[in-house]
């Protein structure tokens, strides 16, 4: 799988902050019953590396990665614990070259067209776009894909269940990442009924 192929795996890609690892497999499972297998963990929490780690040996079907990815050892240390993606809210050239160096397919954020122009010169066309509403929303994507036609985002940030449609209908967006499918009070106390019909909601937007 290349980033290409990444944007299109599910039209939402789940962002989860997961504050402890046994909480991992358990929700893992949900989404990809609800039909978002791309499960994007961020490294925001101790429990992060752990929580990739057990995905990726217990649930087959994910696809798991790993977000909020902002320093080269970071990189390494995700492809190391198992995930098959990576996510940067930024890049700059070290990040860049310490995730091309994994092997792993990766989607390093911009949020504006000179960024963007930035990872085209190194043959990135798969990018993530952050902080999506911040940042311009759907009309400043559909800006882009003017002059930067073979660019495809993932956009990030301030997306909802309302606006997710907004987004996924430009030509030059692959998916969505949106952290409403994993609300943290049905984290804690395992409501994993509740994720899996926020995912299959969410899976029937494309």
């Amino acid at each position: 799988m290349n980033a290409e192929e990444l944007l299109d795996v599910c039209p939402v890609v789940p962002v989860v902050v997961l504050r402890d690892a046994a909480d991992a497999v358990p929700l893992a499972r949900a989404l990809v019953a609800g039909g978002l297998p791309a499960i994007e963990v961020t490294l925001r929490t101790p429990a992060a590396l752990e929580a990739v780690e057990r995905i990726a040996a217990e649930v087959p079907d994910a696809v798991v990665g790993a977000g909020t990815v902002v320093a080269p050892g970071q990189a390494e240390a995700a492809a190391g614990a198992g995930a098959r993606f990576l996510v940067s809210p930024g890049c700059t050239d070290a990040l860049r070259e310490a995730m091309t160096a994994t092997g792993l397919p990766f989607l390093a954020g911009v949020s504006s067209a000179s960024e963007a122009m930035a990872l085209l010169e190194h043959g990135i066309t798969a990018m993530k776009f952050f902080p999506a509403k911040a940042a311009g929303g759907p009309d400043y994507l559909r800006s882009l894909a003017g002059p930067l036609p073979q660019v495809r985002f993932c956009p990030t940030g301030g997306i909802t269940p309302d606006t997710a449609a907004d987004y996924l209908a430009l030509a030059n967006v692959g998916c969505v990442g949106g952290t409403w499918l994993t609300p943290d009070d049905a984290v804690r106390s395992g409501d994993w009924a509740r994720v899996e019909a926020l995912a299959r909601k969410a899976a029937a937007l494309r």
